[in-house]
């Protein structure tokens, strides 16, 4: 049966008929969607972990029950899960276990643009690239079989194109499940230095069986066509190259490590001008010259952003100039900068912050958004968990008035390990969480402070508070942040503490609670003065409308104005009236 499906759920597709039992994946674009369809199959377990380290380690417990195993997160969540993976690399498997690291050309929701390939050359393992959704689907099956047959982890390498673009796909029936079973074998599964270096031997051996694979598996494959120019290219790429140079020879790589260096050779003495067109780093390149071939690469062909054809045209010199690629649908039309939605929670807890001329040491999540005009409210932000562990540093190193700031996710992701290290060090610091009960900023994923799994099912809460308090800090302040007076009041007391402090602000996002949305809120422009401290706020339901013959400049766009009463609380001359909340 002919489906029409986009990357990730062609990937969800090829582990169910692939006979995947385990899977498990912290959300994070471009990868989410896989684990949301792969919970619609009901032969899967399929869980939402609290990070990618976690993923990673429950995937590999069910290889190592017997169970084939699929786990899958964004690039830098590869980052988190990088222990345990390399190790796995040692151990091995028992059921196949396939790793997705979704990568962002363009950082379209990222905070780099890391390229993951360099992960199978650092980790000894193999790395599959597919081009569209049917590839997807098969090298989701593929990469279990080779998991299989060489005893290893296999990575498999989508990019936000493929992950999100739809393309038709050739479905079928699944695979039995195996049957599960753990065989104990001390030297194989557990890492103590002894058995790590025997292990060690396995790991180069299998590059080499690998290699010798590579040469001869049709997920590589020669195009000839025009010899006068050959290009080597994998994944997205390749599709630009049959777009923009339909007619010239291109040696498409599916398993892009370990590469088939005889075939690579052999390509090479075909053609008579040599190009690798890969999106970031020279990764090919790289080892196509250690090769000892001539190729042209990255001086061609930009290594920052995405390609796109009119790029990768030019670069092959069949064109003047490149496409110009913006990122806007249509030239000439002004930006909209992202912001977070009407009554989003967050709003009042950075205002306060500003006009309290607080340090913020931020983090990952929609709160992140509050860096742009006019909040500007975010200091830093690096990664997952680092507001902690950065508002401790600002501290140390004598940065007064410090507040690290994270949400609900990212708290149990990775910032309990920092409060710990706030509170054994003795810090005086500031953290707030912001609990708005979901993970928000990938698509409203359940996580373990929301009360629901994966599968939409009840789950126990976690208490944000009372672990707090558990791991020792003994100031803890709960408000809710449509009542700005009580979070100034909580932000103001959790600084002046001489210890660890902590202030959750608890409301959810408006987007799971449907029922906190209200009237939307009523201007009084015969009372407005006209002072813009509304627009301060940087809801998209303040407009500045001037020239429309309206004594304030101002208007309360109701069709997406929530009425949750932050923009009331800061109107000094209580022009704006809101029905009250209970």
């Amino acid at each position: 049966m002919k489906k029409l499906l986009s990357g990730n759920e062609a990937i969800a597709r090829g582990a169910w008929e692939g006979g995947v039992r385990v899977a498990s994946a912290y959300p994070g674009t471009p990868s989410t969607e896989i684990m949301e369809n792969i919970a619609t199959y009901p032969d899967i377990y399929s869980e939402w972990a609290p990070n990618e380290k976690v993923a990673m380690e429950v995937g590999l417990g069910g290889s190592f029950g017997g169970a084939r195993a699929l786990v899958s997160m964004k690039h830098v969540g590869l980052n988190v899960a990088a222990d345990p993976l390399f190790t796995a690399a040692y151990t091995g498997v028992n059921g196949g276990l396939v790793v997705i690291t979704a990568d962002d050309p363009g950082m379209h929701s990222s905070q780099n643009e890391q390229d993951n390939r360099h992960y199978a050359r650092a980790a000894k393992v193999p790395m599959l690239d597919p081009s569209d959704s049917a590839e997807a689907r098969e090298f989701t099956m593929a990469a279990l079989d080779i998991s299989e047959s060489f005893d290893t982890p296999v990575l498999l390498r989508t990019t936000t194109r493929i992950s999100h673009g739809k393309s038709v796909v050739e479905t079928a029936e699944p695979l039995p499940l195996r049957q599960a079973g753990f065989q104990p074998d001390k030297s194989k599964y557990v890492m103590i230095p002894a058995h790590g270096k025997r292990r060690h031997l396995v790991v180069e051996e299998r590059l080499t069986r690998l290699a010798e694979f590579a040469e001869t598996t049709a997920l590589n494959r020669i195009e000839w066509g025009d010899t006068s120019i050959g290009v080597i290219a994998s994944g997205i790429a390749y599709q630009y190259v049959k777009e923009a140079a339909p007619r010239v020879s291109v040696l498409k790589l599916g398993l892009i490590w370990p590469l088939p260096a005889d075939m690579i050779k052999e390509f090479a003495a075909g053609v008579e001008r040599l190009y690798v067109v890969e999106e970031l780093d020279p990764f090919l390149e790289e080892q196509i010259k250690a090769l000892g071939i001539s190729v042209t690469g990255k001086e061609a062909f930009p290594a920052t952003g995405e390609l796109n054809p009119g790029l990768v045209r030019a670069g092959l010199g069949l064109t003047e100039t490149a496409e110009a690629d913006s990122g806007n649908a249509a030239a000439g039309l002004p930006m909209r900068a992202p912001a977070m939605c009407a009554g989003c929670p967050h709003r009042g807890l950075f205002y306060t912050l500003k006009k309290l001329k607080l340090v913020v040491s931020g983090d990952i999540g929609c709160y992140t958004l509050a860096v742009g005009k006019p909040l500007q409210a975010i200091d830093t932000c690096v990664c997952m968990g680092a507001s902690i562990g950065g508002a401790l540093g600002l501290e140390k190193a004598g940065v007064d008035g410090v507040v690290g700031v994270l949400g609900d996710s990212t708290f149990i992701h990775s910032g309990m390990t920092g409060l710990i290290n706030m509170v054994y060090n003795g810090s005086r610091g500031t953290v707030v969480v912001l609990d708005n009960r979901i993970t928000a900023m990938t698509g409203r994923q359940q996580n373990p402070a929301s009360g629901k799994r994966l599968s939409g099912g009840e789950a126990p809460a976690v208490d944000i508070p009372q672990i707090c308090r558990a791991l020792g800090v003994e100031d803890v302040h709960v408000v809710d942040p449509y009542d700005l007076d009580a979070v100034e009041k909580a932000v103001r007391a959790a600084v002046d503490y001489p210890g660890v402090s902590v202030v959750v602000t608890r409301r959810p996002c408006l987007l799971i609670d449907k029922k906190a949305r209200r009237y939307p809120a009523r201007l009084d422009n015969e009372a407005c003065r006209g002072c813009g401290l509304c627009l301060n706020l940087g809801c998209p339901a303040m407009e500045k409308v001037p020239g429309e013959g309206r004594k304030t400049g101002v208007r309360i766009n109701e069709a997406i104005c929530v009425g949750c009463g932050v923009c009331a609380q800061i109107c000094p001359s209580r022009a704006i009236e809101v029905d009250k909340h209970e």
